[in-house]
């Protein structure tokens, strides 16, 4: 947007007590959005900046339009600074596991009493149920909410390729404090929000229960299912490439018939409708196959572009980062990385007056915004400075 209009919830301060990436992902949207988000961190830092493999890349991803302050909360003095942080927040966040809050002092029923318009963002693995007394991951909850067995072959449930729930789970918390300070505006009271991994999942396989509901069938996975409609492939093509090809509609099927000289195939009873060609398919696909097998997968992007018929690559993550269309539309920004060289992360996936949010702020360094932010809430240098000895000694 415009540097001279405000980001919609500027002026907001919210302080977040979380790690990996549910949380992180809630306190991302809403510093994206103009929020002053405030990220507590152990003096030695969140340990998601240290995760190798998979993890490697939470931290730049999801703790962009932040700032850092490093407290020893196993120290009184730690908490007594949160504490004092917190008093000037609007919203707190946190994603630590049940009980650990409380421990702290931290908890919603304790900083209520402080604050009534406080509005506090917890996520979980499950919302208040029998099942919340349970340690969840983002795996385990896409394997008991039916998201892996949908994934999956029959018989081999699969985890989709990404952290799902936890950013979704992140996003439903960040609507939900969306919602609560709307609420706030109408009542002067804040309020507790509750999002959890479990339930964001269930919500995700929904429209495969209510396909049970409507039909009475359950819902094949995906590998297995029937398709709605007639060609909706991987089709593996000229030189050993891959290409996924659509025709959804009886118009795309005459326009598609015709861009390849299926005269024949066009014209057979048969495969008039999109419902005949479902019917269809297990003898329908194999000539397809073969008719289309002959030509490069640039040649049929081309066919199907000039044609306007749903197509798409077969990309890898990596190659996203030289996507024309990502490049050309600002859907990438520069982000520092935790070893301080630059890369490009992806955007939220929205423009606000035509114009994409971005990066005002970089993910922090541990503790980078620590001197300012204690001073803010009436902290002398001196206090500063032995708040940190303390907690360097007691760390040691």
């Amino acid at each position: 947007m415009s540097e001279s209009i405000p980001l919609p919830y500027a002026g907001i301060r919210v302080v977040e007590f979380t790690h990996m990436v549910m949380g992180p992902t809630c306190g991302m949207l809403l510093g994206d959005l103009g929020a002053e988000v405030i990220k507590v961190e152990p003096i030695e830092g969140d340990n998601t900046r240290r995760l190798l493999g998979a993890g490697s890349g939470f931290f730049p991803t999801f703790n962009r339009n932040k700032k850092s302050i490093a407290l020893d909360l196993k120290q009184p003095e730690g908490v007594e600074a949160a504490l004092r942080l917190v008093a000037t927040a609007d919203i707190v966040s946190e994603n630590f596991k049940p009980g650990t809050m409380k421990k702290l002092g931290l908890d919603y029923e304790s900083l209520r009493r402080l604050d009534p318009r406080l509005i506090y963002v917890s996520h979980k693995g499950f919302l208040p149920g029998p099942y919340d007394h349970r340690t969840a991951l983002d795996e385990v909850v896409q394997m008991m909410g039916g998201l892996a067995y949908m994934t999956g072959r029959e018989g081999d449930p699969l985890r989709a390729g990404t952290s799902v729930n936890d950013i979704m789970g992140g996003m439903f918390g960040a609507i939900g404090a969306m919602a609560a300070l709307r609420q706030r505006e109408r009542t002067g009271q804040g309020c507790e929000v509750q999002s959890a991994l479990f339930e964001n999942n269930v919500f995700l396989v929904a429209q495969h229960m209510m396909q049970f509901a409507a039909t009475g069938r359950p819902a094949d996975p995906m590998p297995s299912r029937i398709s709605a409609w007639g060609i909706y492939d991987v089709f593996s093509v000229k030189d050993g490439e891959q290409i996924f090809l659509a025709v959804v509609s009886d118009k795309q099927w005459a326009i598609f018939c015709r861009a390849f000289g299926l005269d024949e195939m066009g014209a057979d009873p048969r495969l008039s409708t999109n419902n005949d060609r479902v019917l269809a398919r297990d003898w329908m696909m194999p000539m397809l196959r073969a008719r289309l097998a002959v030509h490069s997968a640039a040649e049929l992007s081309a066919v199907f572009e000039q044609n306007e018929l749903p197509f798409a690559p077969i990309t890898r993550p990596q190659a996203l980062f030289d996507d024309p269309h990502l490049n050309a539309t600002g859907g990438l920004a520069p982000v520092r990385m935790n070893d301080g060289s630059e890369s490009k992360v992806p955007l939220m996936p929205f423009t606000l007056g035509g114009e994409r949010l971005g990066i005002h702020q970089q993910p922090p360094l541990i503790g980078e915004h620590t001197d300012a932010l204690l001073r803010e809430v009436g902290y002398g240098d001196a206090q500063i400075a032995d708040l940190k000895s303390r907690a360097v000694t007691r760390g040691s």
